[in-house]
């Protein structure tokens, strides 16, 4: 009996003992289960962190392909470092102001090409704002920098310049390449746009105009303060004009695309697939601010080695400050300007050269005179006949050209000639100012 029981257990247990062997084989104990659940939260979160590095990777090597690689005029780029390392080693004023110059044109290209993109996650009125702000940021930092050093001429003159080579050089080398191109017919532009611009622009000659005739005259209240006074009055008028302007143009862009996206609903489509934006609005803004931040530091060279370069190059400030200074610097904008009026888009094309003179003219120049005002620097609208009277023959000539609406080689010839004439007398033109600041340049 008790043999008999003890094989059965025997048998009993080494049925259980097979059984429980049958449960360790590989296909019924999940081993790699048990395991990877016991790993499974360290592992987890390292492979969410690798993955979350190679993303940010892959964006930022996206954002740098697109921002720096996509243009060639990021060519440049090397002559900024450039610049500071011939500073410290050489100190030739000369060359690190040809370098700086050099150095700024592919930054201030690129800016206007990252503002572009934040537009795109702003509304209208932002985004009017913000090329308000940013579309001469190059012409306002350099500005404000001249403003900290003392420099009130090379703000003035810089920024007629600019207004001058927009106006003549810019405008004139478009309508001479379209008129070259589409030489059997004229090119047609928006003559409606063009007479409100022009209007701001007598506006801002107007401002200009008083208080140098007010100085000249002698016919102030008070010698010396009325001038800044009657400065500091028109700039904030002027500030509130382009306001305005800004305002007007976002209500009139508006309104115009209404008909348009009601009966051309396929445009629409294609015309979204073409403007969407290439990069983030973080990503935007970043850029933004290290570009503003390159622009800066090189043009704290740019202001502190122009003099110097003038000695060296034997050019007066003033030919380097209206003529120099705003081509090259602007030599970007320039170059898209005749690129669109080639591609028969006039319109576009008097829009960076007219718009880009307004913002100058209407808010760049009396931001400067209220920024002076802030931090105790006399700069005011009074740019000495001479420069004055170059800016209101320039817009005077310029009103004549476009009064019909259309545009040929011919005007675009005569509006470079202009330019020459205008660069020729800069180039011979002594500043009566720096004569009282340097008596010994009037020999």
């Amino acid at each position: 009996m008790k043999r008999a029981i003890s094989v059965g257990s025997l048998e009993g247990r080494v049925v259980i003992e097979l059984e429980n062997a049958s449960l360790l084989t590989p296909s019924s104990f999940p081993i790699k289960n048990v395991s990877f659940e016991a790993d499974s939260p360290i592992d987890h979160e390292c492979e969410n962190f690798s993955l979350d590095v190679i993303k940010l990777r892959s964006k930022v090597l996206s954002s740098i392909k697109v921002v720096v690689l996509s243009t060639k005029i990021n060519l440049l780029l090397p002559f900024g470092p450039m610049a500071i390392l011939v500073d410290k080693l050489y100190h030739s004023h000369g060359w690190v102001f040809l370098f700086s110059l050099l150095g700024i044109i592919p930054l201030a290209e690129r800016l206007g090409y990252t503002t572009e993109q934040l537009a795109f996650f702003t509304g209208p009125a932002v985004g009017g704002l913000l090329y308000a702000t940013f579309g001469n940021a190059t012409e306002l930092i350099i500005s404000i920098h001249a403003l900290k050093s003392g420099l009130i001429r090379l703000v003035q003159q810089s920024l007629l310049g600019s207004i001058l080579s927009n106006l003549l050089l810019v405008l004139g080398c478009a309508f001479f390449a379209g008129g070259l191109v589409f030489h059997k017919r004229e090119q047609v532009f928006n003559h409606a746009d063009a007479g409100v611009d022009f209007g701001l622009l007598l506006m801002a000659v107007m401002g200009l105009l008083f208080p140098a005739v007010l100085h000249a005259t002698q016919t102030e209240s008070e010698y010396g303060k009325s001038q800044l006074s009657l400065s500091r009055f028109t700039s904030c008028i002027m500030l509130v004009a382009y306001a305005s302007y800004i305002v007007f143009q976002v209500k009139n862009l508006n309104n115009l695309q209404v008909p348009v996206d009601e009966d051309k609903s396929f445009n629409e489509d294609t015309s979204n697939d073409e403007e969407a934006p290439e990069i983030s609005m973080w990503e935007s803004m970043i850029w933004i601010s290290i570009l503003t931040g390159g622009i800066s530091i090189l043009s704290e060279y740019l202001v502190n080695t122009i003099e110097g370069a003038s000695k060296e190059f034997e050019m007066p400030v003033s030919f380097l400050s209206v003529i120099l200074l705003p081509v090259i610097g602007n030599a970007a904008e320039h170059v898209g300007a005749v690129m669109f009026a080639v591609k028969d888009k006039l319109d576009i094309s008097l829009g960076v050269a007219v718009g880009s003179s307004i913002q100058i003219s209407m808010f760049v120049i009396p931001f400067c005179v209220v920024a002076g005002w802030m931090i105790d620097c006399p700069m005011d609208l009074n740019f000495q006949p001479f420069e004055t009277t170059s800016l209101f023959m320039s817009v005077i000539i310029v009103a004549f050209m476009l009064q019909n609406g259309t545009s040929n080689y011919f005007k675009g010839m005569v509006l470079i000639l202009c330019y020459l004439i205008v660069s020729a007398s800069f180039f011979e033109h002594i500043d009566p100012m720096s004569v009282e600041d340097n008596p010994s340049t009037a020999g």
